[in-house]
């Protein structure tokens, strides 16, 4: 006979409990995330924790949510567990915030209609062609081990001459490959920047919803933005000090917006004025849609000012987990020393594949593909929210990349439309964990979800628009 499903979740919990995994101390997944996994309302939830409760495992506690207060009972009478939570909490890296936890976590969850993933749909992975790199790659294959500190040499070589098709001249001995374009921002933070450090950067931005240079003791100043991008008049009014300005010219992430040529070269002139070094984070730079974007700020920088950070993540595939950093030869030897301290190199197959896409013209024509493809994405999207959200929201067109930077026009509570859209199994991402403090904004991705989940989410959207905006105004 099956068991009931609050007798199920009872067990799940305590066994994890039981066997360490979840210590004294540590918080239990929140109800919602419960029902979701066992695929149960929450008075089920409810039920199986008020037992765990009169057993004395478990207790709710105000602001913290439902914590482990003791072990099973035949552990709790041979053996002590350390209070791990105060370990969680003294380690120096910041816990990102409580939604962008949420988030990451439902973004694996199949069942959600994803609205906000930053990721190239499975349709189009070129799984033929991966295939066939990593035939190649496995039939040429020889005994290998950790790569030189700056990453496989025939990968920077191809990844030479690929800069220059973009107007960077930078030899391999001026790249360092990574494991994506967070691990350069992290290695930066460790080797470039004391304690006290200013970034500057784009507002709103991506990086605000990580804790990278934060956690390192640095602060985070959001400078405006217009249509052309990073206004370049306000570098001048910030106070000095040992700073970076961050930016992401290329279809910036959440926007979407493209700096034009004349912004690049203000932001790169009065950046040199300031003594200002600049990191040019240009992953989405391939993506483009209605035309190329213009040329690098590394491109125009003859005096080594930029750091310019590329990556194979969002035009190829996050799985590879392979991206690159290219800047002054002292500062690439400086970040590759601490790399070797932290993970002893990326992964010697992947930058192998990585190599043979780029060498065999492979990359450029699955280039092509995502650009058709995501063009096709724009425009239907673009007639959806027309359809369905005219009147309730404006939005941007943006000219490459993923996203489209919804402004939801009735005052209504942002946290409210999250909660809802998740609990009707939508995933959003608002504008208020990249620091839009002003309006209510969405960051919309027409990259991931299929044709059908898009119109039927964008559609489910503008019901709960309409439904808390007429809450709000009875209010």
């Amino acid at each position: 006979m099956k068991r009931p499903k609050y007798k199920q979740i009872i067990e799940y919990i305590k066994e994890k409990i039981g066997n360490g995994e979840w210590p004294i101390g540590s918080k239990i997944p929140s109800q919602r995330t419960l029902a979701r996994e066992f695929n149960v309302n929450r008075s089920t939830v409810i039920t199986a924790l008020e037992e765990l409760a009169a057993d004395g495992l478990i207790e709710g506690r105000m602001g913290k949510g439902t914590v482990v207060v003791s072990n099973t009972w035949t552990l709790l009478a041979n053996r002590s567990s350390p209070d791990w939570g105060k370990y969680v909490d003294a380690g120096f890296q910041q816990p990102s915030r409580k939604t962008v936890q949420e988030i990451n976590q439902s973004e694996s969850n199949p069942d959600l209609i994803q609205l906000s993933k930053g990721e190239l749909s499975k349709d189009m992975f070129p799984l033929s062609v991966m295939k066939e790199m990593m035939g190649k790659v496995a039939h040429n294959l020889e005994a290998f081990g950790y790569e030189e500190p700056k990453g496989y040499l025939p990968l920077r070589e191809a990844l030479s001459r690929y800069l220059r098709t973009l107007g960077i001249q930078a030899s391999p001995a001026s790249i360092l490959i990574v494991s994506g374009a967070l691990q350069a921002l992290q290695l930066i933070s460790m080797g470039l920047l004391q304690s006290g450090s200013t970034v500057f950067l784009d507002r709103p931005s991506y990086l605000y919803s990580l804790h990278v240079f934060q956690s390192a003791g640095m602060k985070l100043s959001g400078l405006p933005m217009d249509e052309a991008g990073l206004l370049p008049q306000t570098i001048g009014t910030v106070p000095r000090g040992r700073a970076i300005l961050y930016t992401n010219p290329c279809f910036q992430n959440p926007t979407g917006v493209l700096m034009s040529q004349k912004r690049r070269e203000e932001v790169l002139r009065l950046s040199e004025k300031e003594q200002l070094p600049i990191i040019e984070d240009d992953i989405y730079r391939e993506l483009w849609i209605d035309q190329a974007p213009p040329p690098p700020i590394k491109s125009i920088d003859q005096n080594g000012h930029v750091l310019y950070i590329g990556s194979f993540s969002k035009t190829l595939s996050p799985g590879l987990r392979i991206g690159w950093i290219v800047g002054p030869e002292p500062v690439i030897e400086r970040l590759s020393d601490i790399k070797m301290q932290t993970d002893y190199g990326s992964s010697s197959l992947s930058q192998r594949v990585a190599a043979e896409w780029l060498t065999t013209g492979h990359y450029q024509k699955h280039l092509e593909n995502v650009r058709d493809q995501l063009k096709k994405r724009r425009d239907f999207v673009l007639e959806v929210l027309a359809e369905h959200l005219k009147g309730l929201a404006s939005w941007n067109v943006p000219k490459g990349g993923f996203f489209i930077w919804l402004n939801i026009l009735p005052p209504l509570s942002m946290k409210s439309l999250y909660a809802k859209a998740l609990a009707e199994g939508i995933l959003l991402n608002s504008g208020s964990i990249y620091a839009q403090e002003n309006g209510n904004f969405i960051r919309l991705s027409y990259a991931f979800a299929s044709s059908g989940d898009l119109k039927k989410g964008i559609y489910q959207l503008s019901l709960i628009i309409k439904t808390l905006a007429t809450e709000s105004g009875k209010k």
